[in-house]
């Protein structure tokens, strides 16, 4: 009877430990000041833009930065984490650029200097040496970067075009139903 309370006892201390096994933490690629800019833009997508944009300035200034350092483990290990980052953001602007599309958002005042931005970030990228420790880092940033500059640039002549004809709509943060 008792070797099976105590049976009983390290069974439930398994089952109860199991969820509590290490997580991966997820990265997130804003600080938490960034995050609360973010947040305090609001609804405005020109400023949430414009804020994406000075986000991964810095972060590819970052890059560039590290890319200038002595190789070592730590240095690729940083700018592996450094480019998942860079990474993550664009995909989350893409994203946010993807709504601002759907709802006619006018966003032409922010997207001039995206494109400007993103060529600049490709330039970075494509001048960082690969590594091993980093280079699918590197291959999907490039990717996303190419991706963003596309998206950009569409939807900036989209805008253009849109609110040539539908110049009561212009400034709009979204489409009135009419």
């Amino acid at each position: 009877m008792r070797s099976m309370r105590c049976v009983a006892v390290i069974l439930a201390c398994l089952l109860m430990a199991a969820p509590l096994r290490p997580q991966k933490n997820k990265r997130e690629p804003l600080t938490d000041a960034q995050i609360d800019q973010i947040r305090d833009a609001g609804t405005d997508p020109n400023q949430r833009v414009v804020l994406y944009t000075k986000f991964l300035d810095e972060d590819a200034a970052t890059i560039k930065e590290l890319s200038k350092r002595v190789r070592s483990a730590g240095r690729s290990r940083r700018l592996d984490d450094a480019l998942q980052d860079f990474t993550a953001l664009m995909d989350e602007l893409s994203s946010n650029l993807d709504v601002y599309s759907e709802r006619r958002a006018d966003v032409r005042k922010a997207l001039k200097p995206l494109t400007e931005a993103t060529e600049r970030w490709l330039g970075t990228l494509r001048a960082l040496a690969a590594e091993p420790a980093f280079d699918l880092a590197l291959k999907e940033a490039i990717e996303t970067g190419k991706d963003l500059d596309d998206q950009a640039q569409l939807l900036l002549g989209a805008q253009t075009e849109y609110f040539k004809v539908h110049k009561d709509e212009r400034g709009q943060e979204r489409k009135e139903p009419k």
